[in-house]
């Protein structure tokens, strides 16, 4: 087979895992707003005839502790944690994006002025960074939104400033440039909207790990408050009583890893759409 078939036919495979991953993300986001459609039972309801009881017609997940539904707080869940994920980032590509894109296009003390505190950022352990947030503000869904946006703004900050820098400097911006084209729209009219790609494909792979960075903070309790349904608070709670009701556990588990998984896959599909010389697989 030739190596042009080959990279064909790793193209229509990729895009595949990308429209897999595209129609998760959207299954998932229409069970997230839907939840109150959706939802057979109230998620904060407490019956206490069904403490711990296991998954049956009614109730197809199963009652955790204190008899609550895990399906309709696994529907509500979906709310705060893809929430939390898309909004941190989005935050974060709202900040790093024009701090890259100046740094990059401008060089110089620019440059430096914007990246050394981006540096800075950078060097700290992501999860320390994230709680000394929340110790400073306090716990709660919005803080940690606020908390992972300050962990990715220095990524995709970076990602940006390496984009442009390769940019910048291409036949096409300098023919702008010779043609008297202002250096400001030249940045944007030409740079940026060539730079933005491998920014996009970082900023979704980005909110798969969000998703495991906030359930980790509920789990600890810093993220969502009860009685708010967050996945990592499903996670905490049901693993006080792994043993007696693995369901608790299971569920939560399993639509953290089918999110993340949908995140990952679009990412995939969107390197390969910005990169296509990029494929090795």
């Amino acid at each position: 087979m030739s190596a042009v078939a080959v990279v064909l036919r790793t193209r229509r495979r990729v895009r595949g895992r990308a429209a897999l991953g595209v129609a998760i993300l959207v299954v998932l986001v229409l069970i997230a707003l839907l939840a109150p459609v959706l939802a057979p039972h109230d998620p904060n309801a407490i019956d206490q005839s069904r403490v711990l009881a296991g998954p049956d017609a009614s109730h197809p997940f199963g009652s955790d502790a204190l008899g609550r539904d895990v399906l309709s707080r696994v529907l509500f869940a979906y709310r705060v944690s893809l929430g939390v994920a898309v909004g941190s980032v989005l935050v974060a590509l709202a900040t790093g994006v024009p701090l890259g894109l100046l740094a990059g296009f401008y060089g110089g003390w620019v440059d430096s002025l914007l990246m050394r505190p981006v540096d800075l950022l950078l060097a700290l352990p992501a999860l320390l960074l994230a709680l000394s947030l929340i110790a400073i503000i306090g716990p709660g869904s919005g803080v940690a939104l606020f908390a992972i946006a300050v962990i990715y703004l220095p990524i995709l900050a970076r990602v940006v400033r390496g984009s442009v820098l390769g940019v910048k400097g291409q036949a096409y911006v300098l023919g702008a440039r010779a043609r008297g084209v202002s250096r400001t729209g030249c940045m944007l009219r030409h740079v940026l909207p060539n730079s933005l790609g491998p920014a996009v494909v970082q900023a979704s792979v980005l909110m798969g790990f969000a998703i495991q960075i906030e359930a980790a903070l509920s789990f600890l309790g810093l993220g969502a408050q009860p009685p708010t349904p967050s996945l990592g608070l499903m996670l905490a709670d049901g693993y006080q009583v792994l043993q007696q009701a693995p369901w608790a556990d299971i569920f939560p588990g399993l639509a953290i890893a089918i999110t993340v998984l949908a995140f990952t896959l679009v990412g995939d599909g969107l390197r390969d759409h910005f990169d296509p010389r990029g494929v090795s697989r």
